[in-house]
């Protein structure tokens, strides 16, 4: 068991280091010695592997994941933290951390030149804050890994894995499932944590798709559609297309009616086919839309 679950050893090296909690950052260290094994043996990192890890914190699940892949690279964007990566990573020699922020990082750059033509995984304990904005900067880009491993806020976890068409779905839900096959792993309490979040969190893996689950002959305005659809979810999608793409409502009625989409369906009711249709009935009417 790593010392990096013991809270008396985390605290003793942090305080050492004069380092303390960022809220902005949205800084909770995993203590919970289940979750960190369980996280890596299911991410799918082995010695052929390799790993890219966003945000370590003390590097708890970046210990365990030296464990036993290829490399790691974890990205860190607080700076004060390189010491103490630097201090309770040091017998891992296939560990590289590298300080900057996820969000703008040359992903695709660093992976051709830290893996050599190895396959790549994702796994980290993202900050709660950054969750939907990273988790779709890493999908959009398409880039060459093999899945996303992750641990959110718990109804993050069930908006992203939710199956479009079902109440719980957002416009997360369909691109995510566009781009991945989604799995809830499992459940983590707050009490996993120091300091301890006010809510549940889960472990989801986004399993990356070699081809999409559908056809669209504009990905880009596929999107814009389901973006609009859900701005507005509690409307209508006639009157949440209609603002969110600034176009008649007449039109859009028509193009649902074309889609063979009910007027009164709202966006939580819509399939990835039945937005992949209503684009096209759209482009159709509209193609310079």
């Amino acid at each position: 068991m790593s010392r990096l679950t013991d809270i008396s050893y985390v605290k003793r090296v942090l305080s050492a280091h004069g380092f303390t909690f960022s809220k902005a950052l949205g800084q909770n260290f995993l203590i919970n010695p289940d979750v960190c094994p369980k996280m890596a043996e299911l991410s799918g990192c082995g010695e052929n592997v390799g790993v890219i890890e966003i945000g370590p914190g003390a590097g708890v699940l970046t210990y365990e994941l030296a464990q036993t892949a290829y490399k790691v690279v974890a990205i860190e964007l607080d700076k004060r933290l390189l010491p103490v990566l630097e201090e309770t990573l040091a017998e891992h020699h296939n560990v590289k951390v590298i300080q900057g922020d996820a969000m703008e990082l040359d992903l695709r750059k660093l992976i051709e030149e830290e893996f050599q033509g190895k396959d790549v995984v994702i796994c980290a304990n993202l900050p709660y804050y950054i969750t939907s904005p990273m988790v779709m900067r890493l999908l959009e880009e398409k880039l060459p890994i093999l899945s996303l491993t992750v641990m959110v806020q718990k109804e993050a976890a069930d908006r992203i894995c939710a199956k479009p068409g079902t109440r719980e779905s957002g416009a997360i839900s369909a691109a995510v499932h566009y781009y991945s096959e989604p799995e809830l792993l499992f459940k983590v309490s707050k009490g996993s944590f120091i300091p301890a979040p006010k809510v549940e969190s889960a472990v989801i893996k986004l399993h990356i798709r070699k081809e999409p689950p559908l056809h669209t002959t504009d990905e880009k305005f596929f999107f814009r559609v389901v973006k609009a659809a859900f701005l507005q979810r509690r409307k209508t999608l006639a009157n949440s297309l209609s603002s969110g793409l600034s176009l008649p409502k007449d039109e859009i009625l028509s193009a649902l009616n074309a889609a063979r989409i009910k007027p009164t369906a709202r966006a939580e009711e819509m399939t990835m086919q039945n937005f992949s249709d209503l684009a096209e009935c759209l482009k159709k009417q509209l193609p310079t839309i």
